[in-house]
C-alpha cells in the first residue's frame, strides 16, 4: 500500500501529463467560477488509463465541472453554463458539463429517484458520489499548483477498485455504472454490496 502523499503526487503527475485535462483545467481557472473543481470520471479514468497503458483520453465521455454559487436560480446557472461553453472549442463545448452544486438538491431526486440534501460547498458533493473511487476532484490554482479533493483517499482509484460509497445507500443505477466501467476497463475489481 502506498501512502496518501505519494498517491496524490502520482495523481498530480498523471493530470499534468494529460493534455486534455490540463486544457480543461486552464480554461476553467481563467473563467474562475466560484469554488470550481473538475470532478470524477475524467480524473479517475486518467489514472486507470495510465495504470492499464491506454491512451490518456480513452473512455472519457465528458468533463464534469462543479462550482458553488449561492444563487440557486436556473438563470444564474444558465449564465455560467453559457459562459463555460463559449470558452471551449466546438469539439469540447458539448462534453464540458458545468453544474452549480448549490442547486443539485433542487433536481436530483426527480432525475435519479433519491433524496439529496443541500450542499454547503463543491467538495461536499464528493462524499455523496456512487463509489469512493469516483469521489475525486482536481483544480488548477492561480500559481499552477493542482489541488486534489478525495474524501475517501486515492487507494481505490489507483487499485482500480469500485465499491459502494459507505456513507450512502446503494445508488439506483449501480449495475449500469459497473457494467459501463467493466466495458471500458475490464481490469477493475468490483466489491459488490453486502
Amino acid at each position: 500500500m502506498t501512502n496518501a502523499a505519494e498517491l496524490e503526487t502520482r495523481l498530480i503527475d498523471i493530470v499534468r501529463g494529460n493534455e486534455g485535462l490540463m486544457h480543461v483545467l486552464r480554461v476553467m481557472r481563467d473563467l474562475d467560477l466560484p469554488d470550481w473543481k473538475l470532478f470524477s470520471g475524467a480524473v479517475y479514468q486518467a489514472v486507470w488509463n495510465e495504470r492499464t497503458g491506454r491512451a490518456p483520453g480513452y473512455g472519457v465521455k465528458d468533463y464534469d465541472i462543479g462550482y458553488f454559487d449561492p444563487d440557486t436560480s436556473w438563470e444564474a446557472e444558465d449564465v455560467a453554463i453559457k459562459r463555460v461553453a463559449a470558452a471551449f472549442s466546438p469539439e469540447l463545448r458539448d462534453i464540458v458539463e458545468v453544474r452549480n452544486q448549490a442547486r443539485v438538491h433542487l433536481w436530483f431526486e426527480g432525475k435519479f429517484g433519491e433524496p439529496y440534501e443541500p450542499l454547503t460547498c463543491t467538495d461536499d458533493a464528493l462524499a455523496r458520489f456512487v463509489a469512493p473511487s469516483f469521489a475525486l476532484a482536481v483544480r488548477l490554482e492561480k500559481d499552477d499548483a493542482i489541488s486534489v479533493a478525495a474524501p475517501f483517499g486515492l487507494q481505490d482509484v489507483f487499485d482500480m477498485v469500485i465499491r459502494p460509497n459507505p456513507n450512502r445507500g446503494l445508488a439506483k443505477g449501480w449495475d449500469r455504472v459497473i457494467a459501463n466501467a467493466r466495458g471500458r476497463w475490464p481490469e477493475i475489481t468490483v466489491v459488490e454490496p453486502a
